[in-house]
């Protein structure tokens, strides 16, 4: 039998056309069925229903192809529809009380701020940058003593390093964020340099240890291969210095910052031994109090998934539909779940805007456990 593609295309043409005016006219009834939602107070997601009409619209095909393929589809028209009823009720309700307050700027006059790690340590490059160098300031041994110190409120502000261009993220820090009601009101980027540091006199062969932390350790993986001296983890940088320093052996080293050498009293004997010399450090600045500023552009949220197909898809479309663009998507295991994660968000927009209201609504209604990590 012969073909004719010019005609074959035609009939998809007028096909189509039927397709998108009956599509029209469903999204049509979606309105009305979110105005009588909004009336009656009902959430616009009913998981129950939907699994009810995609295997009714799946019945209705003629082979597993088809069945298959029209799922597909009735979930892609049903998270659209879900995604205009999100934003009728929005209109209609204007989001709600938002439980984060705007200010005009933060008040970092007389506040006092923590950072992890010992003198010299990046973080205090990093506080000392965002607040000034007269910053009223302690230090404390980890990161969650950092948390625990705004948390209970010895001190306002702490500046926690949460991702590195090359080592990637601290995923220490995403999971404090999650445990404590703490949230992030500004960043600062820092540029590392590394420098191989030792006791005064000390020569490069006379070095059998490197002390460092674990992410400094992976930034200058090459240069610590060529040389097959052993490595010892620590919890900072700085805190691999002061060690090397107090030890006074000439057979260690310590990788840190420049700051650290001069702290201690180290001889710098190699700069920039990290692998990219492109290397920056993004620091959170992390509060108790839920408040956001006018300038703040980037929002940070988590949220938990069902352990199913397209649940993530499902998820960021919110995103999509509202225009919004996304920076980052982490993830990390859920403590007690085996190979179920929790989701990192971080994307442009600001709390007051009415596409980010639309996209967390639909989020919280679709995601277990969403939380804003910040607004900033």
């Amino acid at each position: 039998m012969d073909l004719d593609l010019s005609l074959l295309r035609t009939k998809l043409d007028e096909i189509d056309k039927s397709i998108v005016e009956l599509y029209e006219k469903r999204m049509e009834l979606c309105a009305q069925v979110a105005e009588y939602k909004t009336q009656c107070g009902m959430r616009v997601f009913d998981k129950e229903r939907e699994e009810q009409k995609l295997a009714a619209v799946s019945a209705l095909t003629h082979n597993e192809f088809n069945a298959h393929g029209i799922r597909d589809l009735y979930e892609q028209i049903m998270s659209i529809s879900r995604k205009l009823q999100y934003r009728i009720i929005e209109e209609h309700t204007g989001g709600g009380r938002l439980a984060f307050t705007e200010l005009e700027r933060l008040d970092v006059r007389k506040c006092r701020v923590v950072f992890q790690g010992a003198e010299g340590a990046y973080s205090q490059a990093a506080m000392m940058e965002y607040f000034g160098e007269n910053v009223d300031s302690f230090n404390v041994d980890t990161f969650r003593d950092a948390m625990l110190a705004i948390d209970e409120g010895s001190a306002d502000f702490a500046v926690l390093p949460i991702e590195n261009s090359s080592a990637g993220i601290v995923s220490e820090i995403y999971d404090l964020l999650v445990e404590f009601e703490n949230y992030i009101v500004g960043e600062q980027v820092i540029r590392i340099e590394q420098c191989l540091m030792a006791v005064p006199g000390t020569r490069l062969e006379d070095i059998r240890t490197v002390y460092s932390h674990p992410q400094s350790l992976m930034q200058s993986a090459h240069y610590l291969l060529e040389k097959g001296w052993q490595q010892i983890s620590m919890k900072n940088n700085a805190f691999a210095a002061k060690k090397v320093a107090d030890d006074k052996d000439k057979t260690q080293a310590a990788i840190a910052g420049e700051a650290a050498a001069g702290t201690y009293g180290l001889e710098i004997l190699e700069r920039g031994v990290n692998d990219l010399k492109e290397n920056s450090t993004r620091f959170i600045i992390v509060t108790n109090q839920k408040v956001f500023t006018g300038d703040a552009s980037k929002i940070s949220l988590c949220f938990e998934l069902n352990h199913e197909s397209g649940a993530l898809y499902h998820a960021l479309s919110h995103m999509l539909y509202n225009g919004l663009n996304i920076n980052k998507v982490e993830s990390r295991p859920i403590p007690g779940r085996n190979w179920e994660y929790r989701f990192f968000l971080d994307f442009e927009g600001k709390l007051t805007d009415s596409d980010v209201k639309n996209a967390l609504r639909g989020l919280r209604e679709e995601t277990h456990n969403m939380k804003i990590l910040g607004n900033y």
